[in-house]
């Protein structure tokens, strides 16, 4: 598939997309039952002890913003917008904001919550165990992505992904996308002790998934790996 294809169709149609809602999502139970693995009857266990909250930690800003500039002079001129850098740091557990949008024009970074695949994580613990690019793994892949078009999914409005490394090569054949997702909620850490896991991709709260739409599509730069500082 030619990147400046896709690129090109999706700037089209992401002009004229609908913002996503919780009415382009599964229904409650089905979502339920994709993420956990169970029927809403027959719920997991709560993990207790899990962090929800982390300190600010202005070395860790800054190690955001040095990725962010390294990734995007890797990348090169596959990249058409150098303003914003998603970077998810999957050294955190999915009760933590590891979602980062990396403003390098304003030096600020805005956090959110998103989930990992579960072939990444197969008891469910919250955390991400290991990545994989392999067809069917249902893992989460690290390296750097570009984002593509926006389209409509089962997830309703989506971004789709283009891995541009040997470990996220598979990322368009396997599907994996930015998504909303109402497993991705923060209300199910309350209840759970972590989010839902998806299939690999990138899924966030239905509430917070404009912020991809507006921040991250259109030729910009997504990395994914585990940071460490």
């Amino acid at each position: 598939m030619n990147r400046r294809d896709i690129l090109l169709g999706g700037l089209a149609a992401g002009a004229a997309a609908a913002v996503p809602s919780a009415a382009h999502a599964r229904n409650l139970a089905n979502a339920f039952e994709e993420a956990f693995g169970v029927a809403p009857s027959a719920q997991p266990p709560a993990l207790p002890g899990l962090p929800t909250t982390v300190a600010p930690n202005p070395a860790y800003d800054a190690k955001l913003l040095e990725i962010a500039r390294r990734e995007l002079q890797r990348a090169g001129s596959k990249v058409w917008r150098t303003d914003i850098v998603g970077i998810a740091d999957f050294a955190r557990p999915s009760t933590l904001p590891r979602f980062h949008f990396v403003n390098l024009e304003a030096g600020t970074i805005k956090s959110f919550l998103v989930s990992h695949g579960r072939g990444s994580d197969p008891a469910h613990s919250g955390f991400l165990k290991a990545f994989s690019n392999v067809p069917g793994s249902e893992a989460t892949s690290r390296g750097a992505y570009l984002t593509c078009e926006w389209y409509k999914g089962k997830y309703g409005t989506s971004v789709r992904l283009d891995g541009l490394d040997a470990d996220n090569s598979n990322a368009l054949d396997r599907a994996i996308v930015m998504h909303p997702a109402e497993y991705a909620r923060e209300d199910y850490i309350a209840r759970f002790g972590r989010l839902g896991r998806s299939e690999g991709c990138f899924a966030m709260s239905p509430a917070h998934f404009n912020e991809a739409l507006w921040n991250l599509s259109g030729g910009r730069l997504l990395y994914a790996d585990r940071i460490e500082v």
